[in-house]
Order: C-alpha cells, then structure tokens, then sequence
C-alpha cells in the first residue's frame, strides 16, 4: 500500500456542506474515503478514452447563459466537432440557466476530448459525459 499523502483543497461552505450531507447519506466513514472513492471514479472514466472502436456518448451541460461569450463558445466547439456530435438539445431551465444535451458518436478519445473542452468551458456549472456502446450483438 502507498504512503497517504495529505493535501489540502479550497471549497466554498456550502459546498462542503452538500459534500458532507452526501457522504454522511452514503455512510462513508470519511471525507477522505469519499474524495478516494470520486477520485478513483475519476480516473476508471478516464480509461474509457482508450476504448477501441466507434462508441456513443451523452453530454449534459448546465451553465449560465448570461456568462460573457459561453453560447459562442458551446456552439463553435459543436460546429467545429460536426462530424462527432449527431445532437443537441437545448433546455430553459429558469430564466438565467440553460440545460444542454449533446450526443456524440465517434471514437472513444475523440468523444472524450470534446466533452473535456465543452466542460471545462467557463461559465459550465456542471457536465456529465455518459458512454456506452452501439450495442452490437458479438
């Protein structure tokens, strides 16, 4: 086993709040057990982008759209991956907050990479990508 490594990590209250709330509902015996469990998480998706072959995939995005120049910039990166993304929908949520869900099909890494870029775009609250396979029989 590894020698535990201690770090810290700057979150705001009510945020740490809602962490603690969840890990408490799950059980976890820990803040660190959680962040171990959502790290590791992490990195398993990670490996989806060495999958071989054509893959489908979902992006869910929540932003604001009030945010200086993030509608351009969500729509330039759609349009610039036309041959990947098949489609997107575009929810009101409230007044302020849009809900945007985009299907992708392509290769794994390309798929990731874009979900990246479309996520890590100022002004996304949140994204999710979901991948999974055409579903051909073997």
């Amino acid at each position: 086993m590894d020698e535990l490594v201690r770090f810290g990590v700057s979150l705001e209250g009510s945020l740490l709040r809602d962490f603690d709330r969840l890990i408490e509902e799950k059980g976890y015996p820990s803040r660190s057990e959680a962040l171990r469990d959502l790290i590791r998480d992490c990195l398993v998706q990670a490996d989806w982008s060495k999958l071989a072959g054509e893959q489908v995939a979902t992006l869910t995005l929540v932003y604001n759209h009030e945010y200086r120049e993030i509608t351009d910039r969500l729509t330039d990166v759609q349009h610039d991956n036309a041959q990947i993304i098949v489609c997107a929908t575009h929810v009101h949520l409230t007044a302020h907050t849009c809900l945007e869900v985009i299907v992708l099909r392509g290769p794994a890494a390309e798929i990731c990479r874009i979900a990246d870029r479309l996520i890590a775009t100022r002004g996304v609250q949140h994204g999710k990508l979901t991948m999974t396979t055409l579903g051909r029989a073997r």
